[in-house]
């Protein structure tokens, strides 16, 4: 069977990108179809250019307190299942021709520092990206990004999350959008011992909790009187 062209046979798609991603897949083998896309800022921007923007294992002295000289501030994982998010102008029967935008995750970074009553804070920085489909337009995305730190293990546990929305603006003429988010408040207990070693920060795109909250917030409509006789 004929294999998918490099880049021949994608040309028909805007920017090429979006065909890109949807056919990755099948293009292990094509790296020089990468040289399609524009490639991301440096990580050390995110943080700014004096701070140490990386998986590092030198430990951090900024805040308020100096952490252990073997601290190694937890990875960043993208988690399974969740580093695309699509949107489609027929959620009921969404296609490559119906597709609006996609979004992927692309570099992530972190930083910890120990504030105040042994509270460990972790910043973490991510890029993405944005492509329009066949039935996108340009405007604003409110991306829905989630973040966890998870004590892996048998049984593993949660210890704090935090959903931000990102808003991302499209300008015309342009279907491939870079963009970077930086958050905080991901603060918790130091761990005692080593236990350290086993906490991992997820990322990835939540949705469905972005819909709930919606829900949640949008004020109840108040009940009409009933008319009287």
């Amino acid at each position: 069977m004929r294999g998918v062209g490099c880049v021949s046979e994608l040309h028909y798609w805007r920017r090429g990108a979006i065909a890109l991603i949807l056919l990755a897949p099948a293009l292990g083998g094509c790296s020089s179809s990468l040289s399609m896309l524009p490639s991301m800022p440096s990580m050390p921007s995110m943080f700014g250019s004096n701070k140490t923007a990386s998986n590092a294992n030198t430990p951090s002295t900024t805040g308020l307190g100096t952490l252990p000289a073997d601290f190694e501030c937890p990875d960043v994982t993208v988690r399974q299942g969740a580093s695309t998010l699509t949107n489609s102008s027929n959620p009921n029967e969404p296609t490559a021709m119906n597709l609006r935008y996609q979004v992927t995750i692309g570099t992530t970074a972190r930083e910890c520092r120990l504030e105040p009553g042994n509270m460990l804070s972790i910043k973490v920085g991510m890029e993405g990206r944005i492509i329009l489909g066949p039935d996108g337009a340009p405007g604003e995305v409110n991306v829905p990004i989630r973040y966890a730190v998870v004590q892996e293990g048998v049984d593993p546990k949660t210890i704090v999350t935090k959903l931000d929305r990102v808003p991302v603006n499209i300008p015309p003429n342009d279907g491939n959008v870079l963009f970077s988010h930086v958050t905080e408040g991901l603060v918790f207990p130091m761990p005692k011992g080593g236990a350290i070693d086993s906490y991992v920060v997820y990322i990835g795109f939540d949705s469905f909790s972005a819909q709930q909250e919606n829900k949640k917030s949008r004020p109840k409509a108040k009940a009409k009187p009933k008319k009287t006789s």
